[in-house]
């Protein structure tokens, strides 16, 4: 056996056709299309039909596809009751986690591992995400949760549910253009986790559940909350310099900035960025976006990321984007997954196809010949070996601690 980098960086583990990742020259591609393209012409149901089926749907198939998603949308009494019961102060990553282990419970075909069963459930986990964020935030809040609108598309329906009143055009597309542009983004942590399970060829909801828990961690989908606390921090455009020096003198880690595969600009980040722009621009409330893009200048002028091919990523203006379409900050890591679970099905289906299960090896670095003590002569925390020449010794770093 080789040794293989930390973090499986650089190590191919699979064949996927669904997604790829250029980071040098800043580019993400679903099936082959041009992502930040897509985010200006799709709607995120068109990016489902992709991802799921290989290709852009027909009219007649677009509208197939959201009469299905908007007939999934309801959910189960029994899980609105499971909400109601929910703390009112549970993070939501970890209810939305909760709820979609449930809701396997409800679903008559959850071990059912055929091509239909694998859609069916796929469209189920989809639309119903925003239907539990929706509905947990509504309970929380002391409001009865709001019946899904059929008339309304996926996103618009969204913010109906959470808001309570149907959203303008405009708060509607950057939604839907957050949406697009998170749905896939190859073997990253989340998926990964997704694909491993599948591999076993346990059920889908399983699956997604094991995907929320590693989008949960604040190096993965949890990193828009530093983002948050620094524009907090800074407060006013003004202070923003001062912050920069500061964090640079300190060595503090600004979160948004710097990506394990980009080594360019994330596209995601400039389409992002432009919203964030025009959304507090009309809502009359630049603050945020004026902070977020004087930090970004000075990071991208500074010679610590220009030598190390630090750029922003995709949750450095998600959180300005999601802030102005009111979302508070404990609900961007489930939003996150709201767009994602198009891409982590996606993942699960063409894991299923094509299964092998993932069994990967370790390298070894542990004790060999290790020799057995009685526990009256034990000491604490050391393991005795054997050296070639039949003498015991403490293994590693006990060595320097102990006395034979």
């Amino acid at each position: 056996m080789s040794t293989v980098g930390k973090g499986l960086e650089g190590i191919a583990i699979a064949e996927s056709s669904i997604s790829t990742v250029d980071g040098v020259n800043s580019k993400l591609m679903y099936r082959g299309y041009d992502v930040p393209e897509l985010s200006a012409r799709a709607s995120f149901e068109e990016i489902v039909h992709l991802l799921w089926y290989g290709a852009l749907p027909t009219q007649q198939q677009l509208d197939d596809l959201k009469a299905r998603l908007a007939s999934r949308r309801k959910l189960p009494d029994q899980l609105l009751d499971m909400i109601r019961v929910t703390p009112k102060d549970a993070d939501p990553i970890d209810m939305l986690r909760t709820m979609v282990s449930a809701l396997g419970m409800f679903d008559p075909l959850a071990n059912d591992g055929s091509d239909e069963a694998l859609f069916e459930k796929a469209a189920t986990l989809t639309a119903r995400f925003p239907s539990i964020l929706a509905a947990f935030h509504r309970i929380g809040n002391g409001l009865e949760p709001l019946d899904p609108r059929p008339d309304l598309d996926h996103a618009a329906n969204f913010l109906y549910m959470y808001h309570g009143k149907e959203p303008d055009k405009r708060t509607t597309r950057a939604l839907e253009t957050y949406l697009v542009l998170l749905a896939d983004h190859e073997f990253n942590a989340s998926t990964f986790a997704a694909r491993m399970i599948t591999s076993t060829l346990t059920d889908m909801y399983s699956a997604v559940t094991g995907a929320i828990g590693a989008l949960k961690g604040p190096l993965h989908g949890g990193a828009p909350n530093g983002v948050y606390d620094m524009l907090i921090e800074i407060g006013t455009p003004d202070k923003a310099n001062d912050w920069f020096e500061n964090a640079m003198a300190t060595k503090f880690r600004i979160m948004g900035i710097g990506h394990r595969v980009y080594k360019a600009m994330d596209p995601r980040a400039t389409v992002l960025r432009e919203h964030a722009r025009e959304l507090t621009l009309s809502t009359g409330n630049p603050v945020w976006y004026a902070i977020s893009r004087q930090i970004e200048l000075l990071a991208l002028s500074h010679p610590y990321f220009q030598e190390r091919k630090l750029f922003t990523n995709v949750d450095y203006y998600s959180v300005t984007v999601l802030t102005s379409l009111g979302f508070p900050v404990e609900m961007m890591t489930p939003i996150f997954a709201v767009s994602r679970v198009a891409g982590w099905t996606a993942h699960v289906i063409e894991q299923f196809r094509n299964n092998r299960l993932m069994r990967p090896r370790a390298e070894y670095v542990g004790p060999v010949n290790s020799v057995w003590q009685e526990i009256e002569d034990r000491t604490p925390g050391v393991i005795y070996i054997e050296d070639d020449m039949g003498n015991l010794k403490p293994f590693g770093d006990n060595e320097e601690e102990t006395t034979t």
